[in-house]
C-alpha cells in the first residue's frame, strides 16, 4: 500500500506502487514493455543433443567435473484442463555445452538420475518443484543440489522472479519464450526448439552465478552499501 498527495492536499491510497520511478527489478517490478524492449539474446554455444546411452556416457562424463550446472526441463504442451505429459527433454549447462537428454530415446536412466542425486553439483533453475515432482515419476532419485532461482531473487529482495524477468533485469537481454509450447516429445527435435532449450539452461547458470557474485558483493560491504545493481557488472 501506498500514499499519494493530490493537488487538493488529501492523501489518495492505492495498491500499486508507481512503475515509472525506481530502478526496474530492484524498487519495482520490470514490466513487461520494459522487457520487450530489450533486444534478445540468442544462444550461440555448443548444444549437444543426447539420444543414445553411448552419447549419454560421454556427456555424463564431462558433466560430472563440473561445479554448477544450469538445469531445465520441457514436457510436451498440454491444452485439456486436467491433463498432463511427463518431460521429454531434460537440459544441463555446462561451462563450454548445454546437453539436452532426450527422454523419448533414453528414458530416465540411473547415471542420470545420479547426476541429479549428487550434493556436489549445483543444478541452478526457475521454478523447479514442479519439475524434480514430474521427473521422480519417471523414476525414484534423491533430488540434491538443486537451487531455485525465484528464491535467491527472492532472498536478494528483486521483484522479477522467474528466467525471463530476471534475465532482462541482471543480465540485460530478452530471450524468446516462442517454442516454448512446440511439441518436445518429437523424435527430432528442429533448430528453433534445441536453440529454446539450450539458451534456458544456459541463462539459468549464468544467472546464478550472477547472483552469487552479488551476495559477494553484498556480504562484503561493497557497492553502494550493499544496494544490488539493476545492470550487470562488467
Amino acid at each position: 500500500m501506498h500514499e499519494e498527495r493530490t493537488q487538493s492536499g488529501t492523501v489518495r491510497r492505492g495498491d500499486k506502487p508507481d512503475e515509472s520511478t525506481g530502478r526496474p527489478g530492484f524498487d519495482r517490478r520490470m514490466t513487461r514493455e520494459e522487457i520487450n524492449a530489450l533486444p534478445i539474446r540468442r544462444f550461440e554455444r555448443t548444444v549437444r543433443v543426447i539420444r543414445s546411452r553411448e552419447e549419454m556416457g560421454e556427456a555424463l562424463e564431462r558433466l560430472r567435473s563440473e561445479k554448477v550446472l544450469g538445469f531445465d526441463t520441457e514436457s510436451r504442451p498440454s491444452f485439456k484442463k486436467g491433463e498432463s505429459y511427463p518431460p521429454s527433454l531434460i537440459q544441463l549447462a555446462g561451462r563450454r555445452s548445454v546437453y539436452l537428454f532426450q527422454l523419448r530415446h533414453l528414458k530416465f536412466p540411473r547415471p542420470l538420475r545420479e547426476i541429479l542425486s549428487s550434493p556436489q553439483i549445483i543444478k541452478a533453475g526457475a521454478a523447479l518443484d514442479d519439475d524434480i515432482r514430474k521427473l521422480k515419476e519417471l523414476g525414484p532419485f534423491r533430488a540434491a543440489g538443486f537451487v531455485d532461482l525465484g528464491t535467491m531473487a527472492r532472498e536478494m529482495e528483486i521483484k522479477n522472479h522467474g528466467l525471463r524477468g530476471l534475465s532482462a533485469v541482471l543480465l540485460g537481454f530478452r530471450i524468446s519464450k516462442k517454442s516454448q509450447c512446440s511439441n518436445w516429445a518429437r523424435d527430432v527435435l528442429v533448430p528453433a526448439q534445441v536453440g529454446y532449450a539450450a539458451m534456458d539452461a544456459w541463462v539459468s547458470r549464468e544467472l546464478y552465478l550472477h547472483m552469487k557474485k552479488l551476495q559477494k558483493k553484498r556480504k562484503s560491504g561493497n557497492g553502494n552499501n550493499g544496494n544490488l545493481p539493476s545492470r550487470p557488472c562488467p
